[in-house]
């Protein structure tokens, strides 16, 4: 007959109080408080409400042990310095669209949007099984960062402008704002842009400052009130096929977390692509109606601005492979499968386009 040793009897006994004191739960996931910035302010209720759903969605997924304060762009950090401060650790992270960093390294833009590259089917198919996220983690670690696709807008529009745009010649000296890459291709064609953060902008247009700014969308630029100032509203956005934002997060606090915390940013994140296209499908229509009734002249970019503007922007990418070894790779990885989603696009997506869109039209 074998007899269990009579101290370990003892000890289990002793030991069991204090191990049914402190469930497992609350062992594995402590309580953690981070903070956020978005790059938006709190008016626009879709990008600064996606980023402030996220924080909402791992508070749940975590039994509220995971609270994450969302604050709009200018709070704790300027829209335009969100990177720069979850680089720092002086915030936890950010949401934002990276290609507002590309005057620290242009490969930032195809994370977002490139000029004339994926949409925003296309660019989540290349984050999440074409390679991209492998390519986007590894300049992220360069920055101190990790990061997360978290929402994208869908095509945008091409922006407000005071003057009716018929040729290149229309682009000489235009002052004008817009976003990531498209700026270094309208220098070429002769504007100059500039790049404000979203809460800066009317007031820019207005006095004159600018005479013509790009943002979003019909949804956006409504709440913004371009409408008021200029009334000539270009399609389409072709620099902004599908703008991707991303959440970032301090490398040091993402380390730290447990890993059910992780993986509730990551469902939160995942689950915020989806929503957010799908809330501007929704409103955009809604708004263009209101917008032209408003008296916005809906317009489309004269073809000779949209072929000089590809080939500005193919000359671009080459440049700048030619200077940054890091752009060239992902360029020639993001080319070959842009190519390849434009050849099938063209045979399903594209056909019914062209005739089902035109014939609601003519209904």
């Amino acid at each position: 007959m074998h007899r269990r040793p009579l101290g370990r009897l003892v000890l289990g006994a002793a030991a069991a109080p204090a191990l049914l004191a402190t469930p497992a739960i609350a062992q594995a996931n402590p309580e953690v408080r981070w903070r956020i910035s978005s790059a938006f302010p709190r008016n626009l209720d879709v990008l600064f409400g996606t980023g402030d759903r996220i924080a909402q969605r791992v508070a749940a997924l975590t039994d509220n042990r995971f609270q994450i304060r969302f604050f709009p762009a200018g709070e704790i950090v300027p829209g335009l310095q969100v990177l720069d401060a979850v680089q720092a650790g002086t915030i936890e992270g950010g949401h934002t669209p990276v290609y507002y960093y590309t005057g620290k390294d242009p490969s930032f833009a195809f994370f977002t949007a490139l000029p004339f590259g994926l949409n925003a089917r296309q660019n989540m198919a290349w984050l999440t099984h074409g390679g991209g996220a492998e390519l986007a983690n590894e300049l992220f670690r360069d920055y101190n960062i990790v990061g997360f696709p978290a929402g994208d807008t869908g095509a945008q529009m091409g922006g407000w402008f005071r003057n009716e745009i018929r040729s290149l010649q229309d682009l000489n000296g235009l002052k004008f704002r817009v976003a990531g890459l498209a700026g270094e291709i309208f220098r070429k064609l002769g504007a100059v842009p500039t790049q404000i953060a979203a809460s800066d902008i009317y007031p820019a247009l207005e006095r004159g400052t600018l005479d013509a700014v790009e943002f979003v969308g019909p949804h956006d630029d409504e709440k913004l009130g371009f409408v008021r100032v200029a009334k000539n509203y270009y399609a389409p956005g072709f620099w902004e096929a599908g703008a991707h934002l991303h959440v970032i997060i301090n490398q040091r606090a993402w380390d730290a977390l447990p890993a059910a915390y992780k993986a509730a940013i990551e469902v939160a994140a995942q689950e915020a692509n989806a929503d957010m296209l799908a809330r501007y499908d929704h409103l955009n229509p809604q708004a263009l109606r209101r917008l032209i009734a408003a008296g916005a002249q809906l317009r489309f970019w004269p073809r000779d601005i949209l072929q000089a503007s590809w080939r500005e922007a193919h000359g671009l990418y080459e440049e700048m492979s030619g200077r940054n070894e890091r752009f060239k790779r992902i360029w020639t990885a993001y080319r070959a499968y842009r190519d390849e989603q434009y050849q099938w696009f063209r045979v399903a997506e594209n056909s019914f386009d062209n005739f089902a869109f035109p014939a609601a039209a003519q209904r």
